[in-house]
């Protein structure tokens, strides 16, 4: 097919999809191959802020419900994301995650970039809870359904969803019902450790107009990454740990037109150590000769110190609606969330690294174990006002204001005990002193202190007309004022002892058109043209001091970034035929402004933000689901995109191009096709049971890069350039930085009773190491390593209710 796909071509193959598919499930029906009764029920979302069915919904959304995840055996995001046609995930750990949509992003975000906006918004209930890299990972336990919103959200859902917006959608208190129900899993992945988890949920009655809904779980993470330690040891499965936490919710509903449910939510979690499987550490290495040379192994890493991420969460909302009856609605959300995050990492190659090429420490000095501890300390407050109409009339609308406060407060400290008595004596007696620029640490060669105080003002409003009983006309538009004040303060003999403040502000309009169209009950084409936006901001300063040949001159001109911006066209049809067969479709075109990419800043130890003027997504998304009998159920998700840039962007004494952002390079951490295909076969009961059951499911994801600059000619040859043990400075590791494509199956069987399941199951059955991410510290100087995934898992998993 060539290498551009336009977009009148994926509407050509789209459209002869369709009428392929129609056209075999008419002739089917005609021979009885379908059940005869409705299996397939349309579900009520709340997409639009309001109440409708999925098939009314004018745009593209994913909708996996409570049964799916179930089916599926779904635990977490990523492993959600590999079912939903377009959406993407770069796992970095549990807590640890960047979403993006339809190929819209930005590329790697480490965890030393706090000012880097979020581009999928993503929210528990009315609750935004994104967080650029640290989005939670919420447990899926008692979730009625997950929406995947595709496309720009910003009219309804403001900055943070231009590629979209995941909306986790609880199970709410329940008047008159006593409900229990609990899921025990033991599972142990193959050469690595076992797991499990425990989880329960209590629906009460507290009388006539109360009840109170209680969700408390637990969960033991396997391990699977084994760390070789000076000694000699190795430490198995350090990337093991556990979450726990809980919801309780409590509805009051005074009247049937008012209720009011205020809710609390607390997670934490607490791991090891992080899925690197590394593949140079300059303490383990080939190309030393005074130290004993080492061959990392597959899923092996070296450390000199330990690793732990650590994550509390707490989140108290209210919601209250209150109805008037053929007037309005009225529905009002407060939301507090606090969140406390530890990234404790090993970062001894990283200031042994420096020691060699920027300080001139001796060899028997840059084996000094350092620890570099990240800290983000959030308090977000929001409100949101809503009002819609409540009548069967033609015109529906809804309106409303929104406002959240941010206080982000981000450490950085790297304790390294004997650092101030070695640089002192390579450097000079007090240089150690004269550098901390007021930070009380020692033996600390770099510190830091970034605050942030991000405000935003909304007003926002939808309506829709319909015309002829068939034809939906929507306009939306979105009012936005955003006020970000940040103040960063730099120690160390690493820093420029840096003091500074700065401020990023913006206000505009995004809006919103849409028009949908019902062929008969069973075919609606939609259309869609919507903006998104994303806040611009500061890079924080380059250490310049461990910035080596031209780096300095090469990134220390991008020191801010403005806002991106994007149009979204797509035009869709979603089908549901008999009750037992749905079909949705859609083919989309992205026109970005000022795409914000990030870079890693070579020998420097930093990361910056710089925007590209021009690129693009273009792409299709397929979903089908289909019983074939009445105990058969065969559904599949896939999605292409074309992501790429339209301009190329040059920088340096040469004038070369910058990181790879080349016209017609690839955006980075989009794969350009992601397929998923599963069946479920539902049996007579055996062993007394009700029924049984047996599913398979094949996920497919192709290839992709981390960074823009990884597609370039030599990408992959890292010349480390640091004469340390021996190893001389032209050593070179060569690592392929397309990160292949790879294929997960997924196995499960089960018998159902009447108020127990008991399920067998095998995820990732093969086997597959996937890469899911490239890691390079110091621009490959100090160590290099892929992000990879869970390997083959067995478990059985019990569930009951009562």
């Amino acid at each position: 097919m060539g290498k551009h796909l336009y977009f009148s071509e994926l509407i050509a193959i789209v459209l002869l999809f369709l009428s392929v598919s129609t056209s075999a499930v008419a002739q089917d029906e005609q021979k009885n191959l379908f059940p005869n009764v409705s299996r397939l029920q349309e579900i009520l979302v709340t997409a639009t802020k309001r109440e409708s069915l999925t098939q009314d919904v004018p745009f593209s959304l994913n909708v996996q419900t409570e049964e799916d995840i179930q089916r599926l055996n779904t635990t977490n995001i990523e492993d959600l994301s590999r079912n939903v046609a377009g959406l993407s995930i770069q796992n970095l750990g549990p807590g640890q995650s960047v979403v993006n949509i339809r190929g819209i992003s930005s590329g790697q975000i480490v965890r030393d970039q706090p000012g880097v906006k979020e581009q999928v918004g993503v929210y528990l209930d009315e609750t935004p809870i994104s967080l650029s890299l640290f989005t939670p990972d919420i447990d899926l336990f008692d979730m009625k359904r997950v929406e995947t919103l595709r496309g720009p959200q910003g009219t309804l859902f403001g900055s943070g969803s231009i590629g979209g917006t995941v909306r986790y959608i609880t199970n709410q208190p329940q008047l008159g019902e006593t409900e229990i129900k609990a899921e025990v899993d033991l599972n142990s992945i193959d050469g690595g450790s076992e797991g499990g988890h425990f989880k329960t949920a209590l629906n009460v009655p507290l009388g006539e107009g109360m009840a109170t809904r209680v969700v408390v779980y637990g969960t033991k993470y396997s391990g699977f990454i084994d760390a070789l330690r000076e000694s000699g040891r190795t430490d198995e499965d350090v990337n093991d740990g556990e979450r726990y936490g809980g919801r309780i919710a409590l509805l009051i509903k005074p009247t049937d037109n008012l209720s009011i449910t205020p809710r609390v939510v607390y997670q934490k979690i607490d791991l090891g150590g992080f899925n690197r499987d590394e593949v140079f550490n300059l303490f383990a290495n080939p190309y030393t000769t005074t130290r004993p040379p080492v061959q990392l192994g597959e899923r092996q890493q070296f450390l000199l110190r330990d690793e732990a991420f650590e994550e509390d969460t707490l989140i108290f909302d209210t919601t209250a609606n209150w109805s008037v009856d053929d007037i309005v609605d009225v529905s009002y959300t407060f939301s507090y969330t606090k969140r406390d995050i530890l990234v404790s990492r090993d970062a001894s190659a990283l200031t042994g690294s420096v020691g060699v090429d920027a300080l001139g420490f001796t060899d028997d000095k840059i084996a000094l174990p350092s620890n570099l501890r990240d800290t983000t300390d959030l308090e977000q407050m929001t409100h949101e006002l809503r009002f819609s109409s409540n009548n069967d009339s033609d015109l529906q609308w809804l309106a409303g204001v929104f406002y959240s406060d941010v206080k982000r407060d981000y450490t950085q400290r790297l304790p390294t005990p004997g650092y101030d008595a070695t640089t002192d004596f390579f450097l000079g007696e007090g240089t150690s002193d004269g550098v901390r620029n007021g930070f009380p640490d020692i033996d600390t060669p770099y510190a830091s202190d970034l605050t942030y105080d991000i405000k935003q003002k909304a007003v926002f409003g939808e309506a829709t007309y319909t015309l002829f009983d068939r034809l939906d006309l929507t306009a939306g538009l979105r009012w936005y004022d955003w006020k970000e004040e940040r103040t960063f303060k730099s120690g160390g003999i690493f820093s420029n002892s840096d003091n500074v403040s700065d401020e990023t502000s913006s206000d505009g309009f995004s809006p919103r058109f849409m028009a949908s169209y019902d062929v008969n009950d069973q075919v609606t084409f939609n259309a869609q043209a919507s903006r998104g936006f994303r806040l611009g901001g500061v890079n924080d300063p380059l250490n310049r001091d461990l910035c080596k040949g031209s780096d300095i001159e090469t990134f220390g001109a991008f020191q801010s970034y403005d806002d991106e911006t994007l149009w979204n066209y797509e035009a869709g049809v979603k089908t549901l035929f008999n009750g037992n067969v749905m079909l949705n479709a859609v083919v989309f075109y992205a026109d970005i402004e000022n795409l914000q990419v990030t870079l890693d800043a070579g020998s420097c130890s930093s990361r910056i933000s710089f925007n590209v003027p021009e690129a693009h997504t273009l792409g299709t998304e397929v979903e089908l689901s289909a019983y074939l009998t009445d105990d058969l159920l065969l559904t599949f998700a896939g999605s292409y995109v074309e992501a790429e840039f339209d301009s190329t962007v040059r920088g340096g004494a040469d004038n070369s191009v910058l990181g790879g952002v080349r016209e017609g390079n690839r955006l980075p951490s989009t794969p350009e096709w992601q397929l998923f295909a599963s069946a479920t076969y539902t049996l007579p009961g055996i062993l007394t049971s009700k029924e049984s059951y047996f599913s398979a499911s094949w996920q497919y994801v192709g290839d992709q890069i981390t960074q823009p600059s990884d597609q370039e000619l030599g990408a992959g040859s890292f010349r480390h350039e640091l004469t340390y043990a021996g190893m001389p400075a032209n050593a070179v590791t060569d690592v392929d930085l397309l990160l292949d494509p790879y294929h997960l199956i997924n196995l499960s069987a089960g018998l159902v009773y009447s108020s127990l399941e008991f399920m067998l199951y095998v995820k990732n059955l093969t086997d597959e190491n996937p890469k899911l991410s490239f890691d390079r510290e110091r621009g490959g100087r100090a160590r290099l390593a892929y992000r990879v995934g869970q390997p083959r898992t067995f478990g059985l998993l019990t569930r009951m209710y009562f």
